[in-house]
């Protein structure tokens, strides 16, 4: 039987697999995207409580609302880094306290999606992904918008990487996807069969390579061995920490920004801490600490000196504390900024007031800024993509106001 190319990619049983499942076998070009800085935009998946990453300790409410979580740098189980004599960080972050004194760190306070009331997870994370005022009215998400705005782009510009779809970058601009679980655990015959048969198209050849490296990075260390000794295409690949798939997803992010990849996206689960938050929001804090550190690390100084990197959750959490040292869904939250294009060293957005009166509903941190706002200036300052395209394509029915200066 001749086998061709196209029926060892459609029938998974010639290597015990199917390749053409693997998001490694893409038809990629390598092709620069007009803009030479990088984004990278991580979700943060559940409600992340933005007033316990943020502390405003200033405000004459807060230690009333929160009696057991958290507080100011003094007198509290876990105190804060105090940041501007109002604001306190988290402990949690405190490896990220350099980036704050070289202003490669800041935060936007009491911002939103225009989602209210409902406080679902599954409505919360679509309409952030989707960039929209609405639910349902867009099935595509605002960065693949960004990039179908954009010539010159290819499904190498930007990555979508994780285990689950990314709205976030669904759409009609190619993309690329990465997965750390991508499996592709062949037998030693089967992949000299396979580089026989994709010696002579590239990027076959190359993309297959990349997958190999990739499974062999997760094997057990005599398989790897036993695979490291065929005579296959090579491709320099990051190697992730084993056991830590946040550290993969910000190693992989970080090698392919270090080449033509200008966008980047993964989400961080974690953060819905309905009880016992002091610990779970510690571990997800640490978490997403590690992935920007990560980051910064692996593209190196370069690189890092013209990324944006942006974490944003689907909405906030109540003000009051419950009964069981959680909180709830809530609506206003924070967002994280981080990297040297970031102007940072400041808390920005503005402060609405822990007053019950000020409060949403009596309830949640006011909302007195939009996160698409803050996604559309980041994004005007690095890629030059007009206001009028990013207010009405980008994040349709936006008013994005005058620039905050979010960039350097």
């Amino acid at each position: 039987m001749i086998l061709s190319r196209r029926k060892l990619l459609t029938r998974g049983t010639v290597l015990g697999c199917s390749l053409a499942a693997s998001p490694l076998i893409t038809p990629v070009s390598l092709a620069a995207a007009p803009w030479d800085q990088r984004l990278v935009v991580i979700i943060l998946r559940g409600g992340m409580d933005g007033l316990d990453l943020l502390r405003p300790y200033g405000d004459p409410n807060y230690a009333g609302l929160r009696p057991t979580l958290g507080g100011g740098p003094d007198g509290a189980a876990q105190p804060g880094l105090d940041l501007d004599g109002f604001f306190a960080l988290h402990p949690a972050l405190a490896p990220l306290m350099p980036l704050w004194r070289q202003e490669e760190l800041g935060f936007v306070q009491a911002v939103s999606t225009p989602y209210r009331d409902r406080r679902s997870h599954f409505d919360g994370q679509d309409l952030l992904e989707a960039g929209t005022t609405g639910l349902g009215e867009r099935h595509d998400g605002w960065l693949n918008r960004l990039l179908q705005l954009q010539s010159g782009t290819a499904a190498r510009t930007a990555f979508a990487i994780g285990y689950g779809e990314l709205q976030l970058l669904q759409g009609a601009a190619p993309v690329s996807d990465w997965s750390p679980d991508a499996d592709l655990r062949l037998s030693p015959q089967a992949e000299r069969l396979a580089g026989l048969l994709m010696q002579e198209d590239p990027l076959f050849a190359s993309a297959l390579s990349e997958a190999l490296i990739l499974s062999r990075n997760d094997a057990e260390p005599e398989q790897a061995a036993e695979m490291e000794e065929m005579e296959m295409p090579a491709m320099e690949m990051p190697k992730p920490s084993r056991g830590k798939a946040h550290l993969k997803l910000a190693e992989f992010a970080a090698e392919q920004l270090r080449g033509e990849t200008r966008i980047a996206s993964f989400s961080l689960n974690g953060w819905d801490t309905h009880s016992r938050q002091s610990g779970g929001l510690t571990a997800a804090l640490t978490r997403l600490s590690d992935c920007i550190l990560t980051l910064k690390q692996g593209v190196g100084a370069p690189v890092w000196g013209k990324t944006a990197v942006v974490a944003m959750t689907e909405f906030g959490r109540t003000v009051q504390e419950n009964g069981t040292g959680g909180t709830d869904h809530g609506t206003g939250g924070a967002m994280i900024l981080a990297g040297g294009a970031i102007r940072g060293g400041r808390v920005m957005g503005r402060w609405p007031g822990l007053e019950e009166a000020a409060l949403y509903n009596r309830r949640d941190l006011m909302p007195t800024g939009d996160v698409r706002a803050v996604a559309g200036w980041i994004m005007r300052g690095l890629t030059g993509t007009g206001q009028s395209d990013l207010e009405q394509q980008v994040f349709p029915g936006l008013q994005m106001g005058q620039d905050p200066g979010f960039l350097r």
